[in-house]
């Protein structure tokens, strides 16, 4: 009896475990169902955003149909940066400053007349001759001042018959004769009227040796305004006889109408005046070349100015015949010194021999200044006029002498 009883009250308490688990289960799952249908009508009722992409997983790309976008107002299109301008070179910022005030310079040469080898050599019959011709020679030249004044070399107008100039535009204008200098090869003609340019002249004693030149003219007469290019080889250079002193030298090609154009820093500054070009043949066979030479603008600008103020200029003057002594002469004549000027001719009556100056006398200073390599004795002479008086240090046979002259003036 009491076995049963056991029993029966196990088994009561089983089915009570049951039925409880039963029915937590049944309520349990009526709370998931009921807060899961919540989850998912408050979801429903939010604006669909796209979820984010997990950084574990690849980026796709979702390319949104053409109604997903709303079409810009054009006041949204951005308007794309304007592009930066080129940069130009200094050479070509110089160049373009300079070159309208670069002319072609028109020799029409007198009957007879020998123009000079750097000038072109062409015929052209003239309106006054018809079926006839004449030589015209052309080189070139640069303007200085807006009054017209235009600066190029003596041997560009030397046997004139009339003179022109053919602008940077290509058009053509008489010019007349202001003054010319041959001692420094150097001229000033003028035109009437607007010029297109005006060409500032620079300061060529600032030079140094490997700076950047530009040369610009009209070589041969048809190729105006050519441009080259090369660096300031060396300066104060002398190539005797009658060529001008203290010139520049420049690897610039400068070729036959070159002479008279401008030689112009980086600065679009005219610093030399191209005057000559050296094309024979050295130690060896082969040709001469990237040997060209100007004329200062330091010297330019004083001759110039004198010119237009003057028509002419006036130079001092020794009355000798001297040449330049350097090592070399001074090894082959076997001389005291290796530089100053040896006196090869004294002219009679002139300011030299009224101070006592000898023929073979070496002139070594003049007041105190020494001649040397870029400082000759027409060099230091050409710093005074005529009517000053210079003290000369010479050396005659051993003895140092001092001897004051008053110079006189240079004879046309």
């Amino acid at each position: 009896m009491e076995r049963g009883t056991k029993y029966a009250l196990i088994f009561g308490m089983v089915v009570t475990l049951v039925i409880g688990a039963l029915i937590g289960a049944l309520a349990g799952g009526g709370v998931a169902w009921y807060v899961t249908q919540q989850q998912i009508e408050r979801i429903a009722a939010q604006p669909s955003t796209p979820a984010p992409i997990p950084a574990s997983m690849p980026a796709t790309t979702v390319v949104p149909q053409a109604t997903d976008v709303p079409l810009p107002t054009p006041a949204q299109v951005p308007t794309p940066a304007p592009a930066a301008p080129a940069t130009t070179s200094p050479v070509v910022e110089a160049v373009q400053k300079v070159s309208p005030a670069v002319v072609t310079v028109v020799n029409t040469l007198a009957s007879g007349a020998q123009g000079s080898p750097l000038l072109g050599d062409l015929p052209f019959p003239l309106p006054d001759q018809p079926g006839g011709s004449v030589r015209r020679g052309s080189g070139s030249g640069v303007i200085i001042s807006p009054d017209g004044y235009i600066l190029t070399n003596n041997h560009v107008i030397e046997g004139y018959r009339s003179l022109s100039v053919i602008f940077y535009d290509g058009s053509r204008r008489d010019a007349t004769l202001v003054g010319a200098d041959p001692l420094m090869d150097l001229a000033v003609v003028k035109v009437d009227g607007p010029v297109p340019g005006v060409a500032t002249l620079g300061d060529s004693d600032a030079l140094q040796p490997g700076e950047t030149v530009i040369a610009i003219g009209s070589p041969l007469g048809d190729f105006r305004n050519t441009v080259t290019v090369g660096v300031v080889s060396a300066l104060n250079r002398s190539l005797g006889a009658d060529a001008p002193e203290g010139l520049i030298q420049t690897d610039a090609a400068i070729n036959s109408g070159n002479s008279g154009g401008p030689l112009i820093n980086l600065r679009g500054e005219v610093v030399g005046i191209n005057t000559l070009v050296v094309r024979g043949s050295g130690l060896g066979t082969a040709p001469i070349e990237g040997l060209g030479f100007a004329v200062p603008s330091s010297i330019a600008r004083r001759v110039s100015e004198q010119l237009i103020a003057n028509g002419k200029i006036v130079y001092p003057f020794l009355g000798v015949r001297f040449g330049t002594i350097d090592a070399m002469l001074a090894l082959d004549n076997d001389l005291p010194v290796n530089a100053g000027a040896l006196i090869s001719a004294v002219e009679p009556g002139g300011p030299a021999a009224r101070a006592g100056l000898r023929s073979g006398d070496i002139v070594t200073k003049v007041d105190g200044k020494t001649i040397g390599p870029g400082q000759s004795l027409r060099a230091l002479l050409l710093e005074y006029k005529p009517g000053d008086t210079v003290t000369l240090e010479v050396l005659r046979n051993g003895e140092r002498l001092s001897l004051d002259v008053t110079l006189g003036t240079r004879p046309d």
